[in-house]
């Protein structure tokens, strides 16, 4: 039979998982940067910290479909950042449409990034 402590660990482990699961995922807008070439790519996505460790991973690879994101990065990796730029606050309305959120922000970062020009 198990100890006390070890039903409640079990018990604490069941629960905090039970949240991480239920909590608002991290929706938003995130950036890969060359500095170097100034060039900055912007996308959405309902959980800005998935798509990041792919494009890095697609990359080392060489196996990114972006072909010029491919080439500027065989040139020299370290000059690439990857970074979250803007992230969705939670709604208390249940009819919060999160998709046209993100969309929204994807258009004032890039209409912020064109008016700044080349970097």
């Amino acid at each position: 039979m198990k100890e006390p402590s070890e039903a409640l660990s079990a018990a604490k482990r069941r629960r905090l998982a039970r949240q991480a699961r239920d909590a608002f995922p991290p929706m938003g807008i995130y950036a890969v940067r060359d500095a170097a070439g100034g060039n900055v790519r912007v996308g959405p996505t309902r959980d800005v910290h998935a798509p990041l460790k792919p494009i890095q991973f697609e990359l080392r690879l060489g196996s990114h479909p972006d072909k010029a994101l491919q080439a500027q990065w065989a040139g020299d990796p370290a000059r690439f950042s990857f970074e979250v730029l803007d992230l969705v606050k939670e709604r208390a309305d249940p009819g919060f449409d999160y998709q046209e959120e993100l969309r929204v922000l994807l258009q004032l970062h890039r209409e912020e990034l064109s008016a700044r020009g080349p970097a």
